[in-house]
């Protein structure tokens, strides 16, 4: 399984810009598709992820409190893919994003993949 991350970009505070990250390989089940960040001198954090509903609950998304209400995560089945759509950038959002994903192949399994990141710049 391969994460291909987009859409990274240098923007000014107040912009908007889309991340997209597309899943592809053997892929039975997305789990879990979601953004991390890691800004420049600080710990990698949950930026948002989007939990797919089972047989006893529904699909659901979480995000960090520093996003939200700007940012909105959403994903396209079909497609195997995951958007983030960022309003209202603050220079502190600046950081490498990157996608990750637990996918199953089979109904017995659940692993945890990585994108390769995209380097979001916002300019005050």
């Amino acid at each position: 399984v391969q994460l291909q991350a987009s859409g990274g970009g240098v923007v000014q505070a107040g912009g908007s810009l889309r991340l997209s990250c597309a899943a592809s390989g053997s892929i039975l089940r997305i789990n879990e598709m979601g953004w991390y960040r890691r800004a420049p001198g600080k710990q990698r954090e949950l930026v948002a992820m989007t939990t797919t509903g089972t047989m006893i609950s529904f699909d659901s998304t979480k995000y960090a409190d520093s996003v939200k209400g700007r940012f909105t995560i959403s994903r396209d089945f079909a497609k195997n893919t995951v958007y983030l759509q960022m309003n209202k950038l603050k220079p502190e959002d600046t950081a490498v994003y990157y996608c990750n994903a637990q996918i199953s192949d089979s109904p017995y399994n659940n692993y945890d993949y990585w994108g390769q990141g995209t380097l979001v710049t916002v300019s005050s």
